[in-house]
């Protein structure tokens, strides 16, 4: 097993390390109060992954069971309780149990605690999911149609 190959070809290193408060505003925050923080996103790490913060409040809420063609999904437990469908069950996850989805593999994730709960989402490739992020404020005005070809963009395909 071997490194990828090398990326970078300079002698003495860049300065180009972020850095990102943890007080720091979200990027989204949906009607019912979810918030998303686009902590790497697919232009930052260049199409490497994609890492974002997803805090929910204690309203259900969640995508049902569905899956990705092009992309791995990671979610680490930050607070709170989620419940995770790893394509054969629901498991309850608390603050330090992480779940891997290879690509192609069923999966879904819900906050029904009645409390508050925060993961980070990560995407290998990295891939423009703050796109599908966006686009979710605008969901419910959407054609059966436009919802369709949305999804099909955002490679989630629905069980």
């Amino acid at each position: 097993m071997s490194y990828p190959p090398p990326r970078y070809d300079g002698e003495h290193g860049e300065l180009t390390a972020t850095y990102r408060r943890p007080d720091a505003k979200p990027e989204l925050t949906y009607p019912n109060g979810n918030t998303v923080h686009y902590l790497a996103t697919h232009e930052s790490t260049g199409g490497l992954f994609g890492l974002y913060r997803w805090d929910m409040g204690p309203e259900p809420s969640g995508p049902g069971p569905h899956f990705h063609r092009s992309i791995a999904e990671s979610f680490y437990i930050l607070s709170g309780r989620v419940r995770i469908y790893d394509g054969t069950r629901w498991i309850e996850t608390s603050p330090g149990d992480w779940v891997h989805v290879p690509i192609g593999g069923v999966h879904g994730f819900r906050n029904e605690s009645g409390e508050p709960a925060s993961m980070l989402l990560h995407f290998a490739p990295g891939a423009p999911r703050e796109g599908y992020f966006e686009g979710l404020l605008d969901f419910a005005a959407m054609s059966p149609e436009e919802k369709a070809e949305f999804y099909l963009r955002h490679d989630n395909h629905w069980l």
